[in-house]
């Protein structure tokens, strides 16, 4: 029982550090943070099972973890206020062709990385975009003036 409470423990500590990380897809990590991530997983074995190389930890550390996921995915499917606590919310960064500064400050998007988005989607310019919004997954959607959207 005691690997049950270490690995919801870690779980928690995991979601609220994914969370507190802002909005990032794997391919923006710097080298250190990807190599923090593939680190993590056996810094996190050894503190859930507590150095316990039986089968039987691993399997209650693995299903602990699994039904942790699942019961977060149930609440958010539930109860969609949870799912913005638990999966974040879109955020508007560009209205008008004009860059929210304070909301990309907020979630430490450099400017350059809002313009490299806008010209790996074939905009030449923020001025043609209507709204452009940061989505949970972290990718950046531009919805066009003339109703284009990329």
């Amino acid at each position: 029982m005691e690997i049950v409470a270490r690995a919801t423990v870690v779980f928690v500590l995991l979601f609220l550090l994914t969370r507190g990380s802002k909005r990032r897809t794997l391919a923006d990590f710097a080298p250190f943070e990807l190599l923090l991530l593939v680190v993590i997983g056996d810094i996190v074995q050894q503190g859930v099972t507590q150095e316990d190389m039986s089968l039987t930890g691993a399997v209650l550390a693995t299903s602990t973890f699994a039904f942790w996921v699942t019961v977060l995915s149930f609440v958010t499917w539930r109860w969609p206020r949870a799912g913005r606590v638990v999966e974040g919310a879109p955020l508007v960064i560009i209205q008008d062709g004009v860059p929210i500064v304070h909301v990309l400050k907020a979630e430490r998007l450099p400017l350059d990385e809002v313009y490299e988005a806008a010209r790996q989607n074939g905009i030449v310019s923020l001025d043609d975009v209507r709204l452009g919004i940061l989505e949970p997954t972290g990718r950046i959607s531009f919805i066009m003036n003339d109703t284009k959207s990329s």
